[in-house]
């Protein structure tokens, strides 16, 4: 298994940067998370508003609490909206069930954390997650 080392997670936020600079998308916030989902990083661009660490992280921590990436945890939310307020509840208001939250993928295909970017349209935050992932030489698995 590859380690999502503080350097990669730097390596990914700057790519997701640079790829939302590419699509002149509003300002964001970008955290990554280890598999245990314990933050590695965070940056928020100047101009992100204030809420971006708990929302980035938040659909970072949906994607691996849920094991998989937050489009299918969104649309898990509609399907089992009890369930989903379940598992609200146990994670204390922590997962986020909206797109823009990226698990990372090493080489053989194990977890290694997830990214999650909060600050323009669901679609362009997750767009930037893959970038940033793909960059850092990761797999991205938005699923």
């Amino acid at each position: 298994m590859t380690a999502l080392t503080l350097e990669k997670a730097k390596q990914i936020i700057d790519a997701a940067f640079a790829r939302g600079a590419e699509l002149k998308l509003r300002p964001l916030g970008v955290s990554v998370l280890d598999a245990g989902a314990h933050l590695v990083a965070f940056q928020r661009q100047d101009g992100a508003s204030f809420l971006r660490p708990q929302m980035s992280a938040g659909k970072a921590y949906g994607a691996l609490a849920i094991g998989m990436g937050s489009r299918r945890v969104e649309a898990f939310a509609k399907e089992r909206p009890h369930l989903m307020a379940g598992i609200s509840d146990v994670s204390g208001g922590r997962v986020l069930p909206v797109v823009g939250g990226v698990l990372i993928r090493d080489h053989a295909g194990a977890v290694i954390g997830a990214v999650g970017i909060s600050g323009d349209t669901s679609d362009n935050d997750e767009a930037a997650a893959i970038a940033g992932i793909e960059a850092a030489g990761f797999a991205a698995d938005p699923g």
